[in-house]
């Protein structure tokens, strides 16, 4: 699930060379794992637990994420270890049944919550985050959230990940689609430090077998590697444990900041002005090592019932004056005053503090669009016509505009699965309501307004989409969605997936096919 979950729903350094995110010193040189005696005795993994219909279990394990999914397999396999992940694929072969894995839960689509999965391999004992001295860097098991990553890695050694900050977020999926977050735009994206990584995967003959790839050039696996920096989960098999090398240190503290324009007063021509100078001020600040990569924000333009325009963030606590240019920039010309608050933090309490509610119980629907430069005025327009229609309301409606670029940028659009380099803004369409009854009002809502966005465009953003904000929308009619997705690594990824999943054993409605060659 993104970062924006809590703040939509209510309204609301140097950087490295492409060679350096790429390939960073060995964790070795930058952080030294604690020493420590053996323990006297090592626990077993949880698990497998085997979880069915009529146990108590049963109904939280199936409904973790969009309340508008709620699955209802046949056995949900809580596991702990990579063998019983990997007998759990091979019972899942074995008998034919359709799986799918579940790490953190945060699934914008119903692809685990899907009436045809009969398996749900849940992840929730793959929790481990160490230091391994034999790979030269960090481990992390794939069930493990966010808000744990971050914890541990900060509090054993004074790193971190460049990751979302939503704490509830599985790190599994989140890597492989690539990981963006308030970071990223000074050392890149999660995958960017992506060393290696175990993958549980089938072959043709139907075996299952856990595969450990890595970035390294001779490496024979390496395509599988390549698949997980930005090619999504769900496609190629399950992924159990991840490798990072070198990840960043962040600031000491951060300052927080929530500026409110309110929709009282605000007229069109202001509202336009708002959101134009944000993507002018994106524009102009998100090349590698621009001094305003250490700063990021998201312009939250809630619809009009919801109060006002929000922008939310944070910068190096060392750096305030980067924020009140900032917010001069985007104010200017606007006519409305804000209300202005901040506050410095320690910057893990700011990161663990930042969502208190992580969206699991509305219905949800969500749409994204990268861009390379400010909003059209044409855009501007759409924009401001459906946050203020006085035909329909909703409890959560949004569009976000988030700062981009820096050191994402810095890295070649082919050296991972992440093809989109060249981005200043990432936009987040967000719907979020509680009733059911509901769903078709919203759901055309949003849909109105993404196709009025790109109408220029085919109703596709030109520029791509967040693989990490699935939008199964995106496939309906034929329409070209890989390309929005992967960009020029599409036909790469399939031939992995053709390697790697020959039987398409992993699949949702936005995975990867498999090439026929």
């Amino acid at each position: 699930m993104g970062h924006h979950t809590r703040r939509n729903l209510l309204g609301a350094g140097a950087v490295a060379s492409a060679a350096a995110v790429l390939h960073p010193v060995p964790a070795s040189a930058s952080a030294t794992a604690p020493a420590s005696a053996a323990p006297a005795f090592c626990p077993p993994p949880l698990g497998p637990v085997s979880v069915r219909p009529g146990d108590p279990r049963y109904d939280d394990l199936v409904r973790r994420g969009n309340r508008r999914f709620v699955g209802s397999p046949d056995e949900v396999r809580v596991v702990g270890s990579t063998e019983q992940v990997v007998a759990a694929v091979r019972d899942a072969v074995r008998t034919g049944r359709r799986l799918a894995v579940r790490g953190g839960g945060h699934c914008f689509e119903g692809f685990v919550d899907d009436p045809a999965v009969r398996l749900v391999i849940d992840l929730s004992g793959l929790t481990g985050v160490y230091h391994d001295p034999a790979r030269s860097a960090f481990a992390v098991e794939a069930g493990a959230t966010l808000g744990e990553v971050y914890r541990r890695l900060y509090l054993g050694w004074g790193v971190t990940l460049p990751g979302g900050s939503c704490p509830g977020v599985g790190i599994g999926g989140h890597a492989a689609g690539g990981g963006y977050g308030r970071l990223s735009r000074l050392h890149g994206l999660v995958a960017d430090h992506l060393y290696a990584v175990e993958v549980v995967v089938v072959d043709r003959a139907g075996t299952a077998r856990a595969v450990v790839a890595t970035r390294e050039p001779g490496d024979p696996n390496r395509d599988l590697w390549w698949a997980h920096t930005g090619g999504g989960g769900g496609t190629f098999g399950v992924v159990t444990r991840y490798w990072f090398r070198s990840p960043p240190r962040p600031p000491a503290r951060v300052l927080t900041f929530t500026v409110t324009w309110p929709w009282e007063g605000m007229d069109q021509p202001g509202f336009h002005r708002l959101a134009a100078n944000f993507g002018r001020w994106c524009a102009r600040h998100s090349a590698p090592g621009a001094p305003g990569t250490s700063l990021y924000s998201e312009l939250v333009l809630a619809r009009r019932a919801l109060g006002g325009l929000m922008l939310v963030g944070q910068v190096d606590g060392d750096h305030p004056h980067l924020f009140d240019a900032h917010l001069a920039a985007l104010a200017e010309g606007v006519g409305v005053t804000p209300s202005v608050t901040r506050e410095t933090l320690p910057w893990l309490a700011a990161t663990l503090g930042a969502e208190s509610d992580d969206g699991k119980g509305w219905r949800l629907k969500v749409k994204s669009g990268f861009h390379r430069g400010p909003l059209t005025e044409r855009q501007l327009a759409a924009a401001y016509h459906h946050l203020t229609r006085t035909d329909y309301d909703a409890p959560a409606g949004s569009l976000s505009l988030n700062t981009y670029g820096g050191a994402i940028n810095a890295v070649p659009p082919t050296a991972t699965a992440s093809a989109q380099r060249d981005a200043t803004m990432l936009l987040f369409y967000l719907a979020g309501w509680s009733d059911p009854a509901e769903d078709a009002r919203h759901l055309a809502w949003i849909r109105e307004f993404y196709a009025d966005m790109y109408a220029d465009d085919g109703g596709l953003p030109p520029a791509g989409a967040y693989v990490n904000y699935p939008d199964v929308d995106l496939a309906a009619g034929g329409r070209p969605w890989p390309e929005v997705y992967f960009g020029p690594n599409h036909a790469r990824l399939r031939r992995v997936k053709a390697r790697w999943d020959p039987r398409n054993v992993f699949h949702h409605p936005l995975s990867v096919a498999p090439s026929s060659a």
